[in-house]
């Protein structure tokens, strides 16, 4: 059997969850996944960007990211989300990525996907539950398999204790204050575990 293959999908303006997408690929490498890290297309206008000297450092950053398509989803057997908190939805950004998928799921091409995903906010209790159901609805309509932490490893609890994905809060200094690293590559590796039982199960 293949190895599965993983697409963490994020979007980032202040560069936590493209942090968190690096834990994420390190992880699943580790768990013998090949893997593709790509962010979804800004839809701020430039203009706005600019004023805002840690949002414009994310773009610059990031810019060779590749921005994830349909065919990165088709690719893929599993797919790990991350985003920041908006008013505790997904942004604007993965919506519409999300959004002009419908192709793709009308041809049952989302179907069986195993899907997980990670969130941050600005302080504890902003947003980061509401958000990853927000994503997880979807994943429901995609006929997608979705696979959360709950509390599958004791690390979980050290880092705040999601049970829906990994949070974490992001201090006005831009640095997170909680310790993620080790739940974001658990996670990562559950996922791809989940989508190696399904991959073998469809054979």
């Amino acid at each position: 059997m293949s190895n599965v293959k993983l697409a963490v999908i994020f979007y980032s303006m202040g560069g936590t969850n493209y942090q968190l997408a690096q834990w994420a690929e390190a992880g699943a490498k580790e768990a013998g996944a090949e893997v593709k890290v790509l962010k979804v297309e800004e839809l701020a206008p430039q203009s706005i960007i600019d004023r805002n000297e840690v949002w414009k450092a994310t773009v610059e950053a990031t810019k060779d990211v590749p921005i994830a398509t349909s065919d990165d989803l088709e690719w893929a057997d599993a797919i790990i989300f991350s985003v920041p908190t908006r008013f505790g939805n997904m942004p604007s950004q993965m919506k519409q990525f999300l959004d002009i998928q419908g192709g793709l799921w009308a041809s049952g091409k989302t179907i069986n996907k195993v899907v997980s995903a990670m969130t941050s906010a600005q302080n504890p209790h902003g947003g980061q539950e509401a958000t990853l159901l927000s994503l997880y609805t979807s994943m429901m309509h995609w006929g997608a398999i979705i696979a959360t932490p709950g509390y599958t490893d004791p690390v979980i609890f050290g880092s705040g204790g999601n049970p829906y994905g990994t949070s974490v809060t992001v201090g006005q200094d831009g640095k997170m204050i909680e310790d993620v690293e080790a739940t974001v590559k658990h996670q990562a590796k559950r996922t791809v575990t989940v989508a190696e039982w399904v991959k073998k199960g469809s054979q």
